[in-house]
């Protein structure tokens, strides 16, 4: 399969949305301060995220110069902004969260499926499209799902949405080395990834010497920081695509911690 591209994206962030509402719709309020793997941060935390996340874009879409304001009080307090407005949030009851949410996920669709063809929206990186919005949406309420549903102990079934999160990861190749203070590699990539319902998804040159293989999940994990290189089948060709699986991020903002390895030894 040739490079996908983001057309059924709107679709596909409202069925990862809808499958994550699934899951936490009927859990007992008690259970909304679950801990989740990201240090301090429950599932109220993380739903309040998404619901802030959602409203930020929401404005970026609608009303730039409100989100240009609130971009200016975030970017003032880079180490902080995300957290804050995650315990926020996450002091709200359950219900009244999970139903702003919902109707902020609603809005911010309703606003992006609106959006003129070629409009680009100010973000915390580059300016992105309406594609480009939703698809980053995708990534961060698949991300962040994973986190809840590992506080449930549940192991989501991978879906082919994921090619959205492995597209915006090989898109997002040069950002990763910049934000890491890391100079971008003049070469092209090539990457190929097995998605789940067995179609191979491919990204670069056939010809670029620097490549990664493996699981389309697994890049998924990378790419997001929701697990270790070490703990994923993922290989590398050449050495600056080696260096890339270390730094990979999809996501805008500071350097993320990533997670901790499980396994023991390489496993590269």
């Amino acid at each position: 399969m040739a490079d996908p591209t983001p057309l059924p994206v709107f679709d596909d962030l409202r069925a990862e949305s809808d499958e994550l509402d699934q899951l936490v719709a009927e859990l007992e309020p008690e259970r909304w301060a679950l801990a989740t793997p990201a240090p301090g941060w429950t599932i109220a935390h993380q739903i309040a995220h998404l619901a802030w996340t959602d409203h930020s874009a929401l404005l970026a879409v609608t009303d730039q110069e409100g989100f240009r304001a609130m971009a200016e009080k975030a970017l003032a307090a880079p180490d902080s902004f995300v957290d804050e407005g995650a315990e926020e949030g996450a002091r709200t009851p359950p219900a009244e969260l999970l139903e702003r949410w919902r109707e902020g996920r609603t809005a911010l669709d309703w606003a992006l499926r609106a959006a003129p063809a070629g409009t680009r929206f100010p973000w915390y990186g580059p300016p992105m499209s309406a594609a480009s919005m939703a698809t980053a949406r995708l990534m961060e309420t698949w991300a962040h799902g994973l986190d809840i549903a590992d506080a449930l102990g549940v192991t989501p079934a991978p879906t082919d949405r994921l090619r959205h999160i492995a597209r915006l990861g090989y898109r997002t190749r040069d950002f990763a080395h910049v934000v890491h203070g890391v100079p971008v590699p003049a070469d092209p990539f090539r990457v190929e990834l097995a998605g789940p319902s067995g179609d191979v998804w491919v990204f670069g040159p056939e010809d670029a010497s620097q490549r990664v293989t493996g699981p389309a999940l697994d890049f998924c994990l990378l790419v997001t920081q929701r697990a270790h290189r070490s703990d994923l089948a993922l290989r590398a060709e050449g050495a600056d695509a080696d260096r890339w699986l270390d730094i990979a991020q999809a996501f805008a903002g500071p350097p993320g911690g990533g997670r901790p390895e499980k396994t023991k030894g390489d496993g590269r």
